[in-house]
């Protein structure tokens, strides 16, 4: 299976506990398919900024190229040949 790179944009309610704010986010992983992709996006939200599945709204998840890719550190991910 090959790897690919998505990019996830979305909304979320951050600061839910003093003012909840509901702020647009976009992200981009490395999975091997959608599902995976999402399930990566909800695991690193929820764990940084405390946020609920139920607290995002997912509105696109599409399959982005290399050179399209707007985070520096997935885009050196997708240039190296093996992680040793």
């Amino acid at each position: 299976m090959q790897v690919k790179n998505y990019e996830i944009k979305g909304k979320a309610k951050f600061n839910t506990d003093r003012f909840p704010t509901e702020q647009p986010f976009t992200k981009y992983v490395r999975a091997l398919n959608e599902r995976e992709a999402l399930e990566k996006v909800y695991s690193t939200l929820g764990g940084k900024n405390k946020i609920r599945r139920d607290e995002m709204i997912i509105t696109s998840i599409k399959e982005v190229p290399e050179d399209q890719i707007g985070d520096k550190r997935i885009a050196d991910l997708t240039k190296l040949e093996k992680i040793i």
